[in-house]
């Protein structure tokens, strides 16, 4: 079990986290006809908004109450609930998301009470769902503020029923953060594969993958989870927790329906993947398909090429705790030595990382301890390029932001066939790396003399004559 190391210093250096609001945000940006509005200053939305829109490369609606110096010293109470009636006059969504932000938790801001107050004076817009949810900036981080969305989803759209298992062949999967749009496509067809119907919550594999559509602009979300579908979680014959950061959505799931979950931590690497393939041959009572026994092979027979790369390399990673653990335990299972280990916030699921200690704190964190065990690889977002070009090894990027690499945020990782992949990204990127043997001088040689390199025998390098 590791060790969680507390932040070792006031302030962050070269950070790494994204903010709990960001989080939220991305929860909310997964549901269909859906936007979420920041309570907070217009820095605040913006902020994030520069980070989707680099990140995805696409356009993304987001809105503000857009908090000055007048309204957070008196009150912005009004600018909750005129956002809210402009919002729905104007674009009539099916969902509007509320995180709050730094400024206006420090405000003491009831945002549950400003719903309800809105509620009462515009009841015309009963059809568009409110989700309230309190993310404070200057704690947590995306994940935490991510998760924080989705439970509050579940408990504003999820009613109490006793209809578990009336849809046989539908299951709720609840994705964490760490979860690509190429993620949620491969756990959808993974499902489907054995003749079940899944429920993603949220699926920015559906609103955030990257495809043209007809019309020229939206100010909501073109995909994601439909609010109907939501509300029929209830019906489902199981649901999927992928992520330790959604314990509390899924409980909360489980106590409102009744419905029986299977949790994974993450899917990635063949043990992980060998029981998320279990769990939907027992829900759907089918055997394992063919193709996903095929890609189990292929899985293995990738191992056994990269393990020669793969053994023994030392790797640093810094990411949110479900992904920091996902990373750690699928290449600790291929032989890697994980030296470095940083997460932004605390988490449960750190104490599983397989290292002896896990270090709260930042990307400055993260390159002294790569540094002091002679990393050889770094895992982490854009952030990390610098610190990766100081220390002289190459950057395998993961997590969010990535604004200096297209695509980044298509990539699949979970799955046998994301797993092989992964495997067969960190064996290129040891291999682009120079490793000649250095020129040998003997301790008995006069210091002055220069030493003369030459082929050795069998020419497999240069040694010092």
């Amino acid at each position: 079990m590791a060790e969680i190391l507390k932040r070792a210093k006031a302030l962050a250096v070269n950070p790494l986290k994204a903010s709990q609001p960001v989080g939220a945000a991305l929860a909310f940006l997964g549901l269909k006809n859906a936007i979420p509005m920041l309570h907070g200053s217009q820095g605040c939305t913006a902020f994030g908004k520069v980070f989707f829109v680099r990140h995805f490369r696409e356009p993304i609606p987001l809105q503000t109450t857009a908090m000055d110096q007048v309204s957070t010293i008196m009150s912005a109470d009004e600018n909750v609930i005129e956002g809210l009636r402009v919002i729905c006059e104007k674009n009539k969504p099916d969902v509007i998301g509320l995180p709050t932000t730094g400024l206006s938790e420090v405000q003491g801001t009831d945002i549950r009470r400003l719903v309800r107050e809105f509620r009462a004076l515009h009841p015309q817009f009963d059809s568009t769902a409110v989700v309230p949810v309190n993310t404070p900036d200057y704690t947590g981080c995306l994940e935490t503020g991510f998760a924080l969305a989705v439970e509050a989803i579940i408990d504003t759209l999820v009613e109490k029923s006793a209809l578990a298992g009336r849809r046989r062949k539908q299951v709720n999967v609840l994705a964490s953060s760490m979860l690509t749009p190429g993620d949620t496509e491969a756990i959808k067809e993974w499902i489907e594969a054995f003749g079940l119907r899944p429920v993603l919550l949220p699926d920015i594999g559906d609103s955030l993958d990257g495809h043209l559509v007809d019309v020229e602009t939206t100010p909501l979300t073109l995909g994601g989870t439909p609010k109907s579908e939501i509300a029929a979680m209830g019906e489902s014959v199981a649901t999927l927790v992928i992520g330790r950061s959604l314990a509390k959505a899924a409980d909360l799931l489980k106590e409102r329906s009744g419905v029986p979950d299977f949790r994974f931590d993450h899917l990635l690497g063949l043990a992980a993947c060998d029981a998320f393939t279990m769990a939907l041959a027992e829900i759907s009572g089918q055997p394992v398909p063919a193709r996903i026994d095929r890609q189990r092979r292929q899985l293995q027979d990738a191992m056994v090429d990269t393990h020669f790369m793969t053994g023994f390399l030392r790797v640093a990673i810094a990411a949110d705790a479900d992904l920091l653990v996902g990373l750690g335990q699928f290449l600790a299972g291929v032989g890697a030595e994980i030296v470095a280990a940083v997460a932004p916030a605390r988490a449960e699921v750190l104490a599983e990382m397989p290292v002896t200690s896990v270090q709260i704190g930042d990307l400055e964190d993260m390159e002294k301890l790569a540094r002091a065990g002679r990393v050889q690889l770094v895992i982490s977002n854009s952030h990390a390029a610098q610190s990766a070009e100081r220390l002289g090894v190459p950057l395998l990027r993961a997590g969010f932001p990535q604004y200096d690499w297209v695509g980044g945020y298509t990539r699949t990782w979970v799955g046998y066939r994301g797993a092989r992949q992964a495997l067969f990204d960190v064996a290129n990127l040891f291999l682009g790396k120079p490793h000649e043997i250095p020129v040998h001088r003997s301790i008995y040689r006069d210091a002055s003399e220069p030493a003369t390199p030459a082929r050795s025998p069998s020419g497999a390098g240069l040694v010092g004559h």
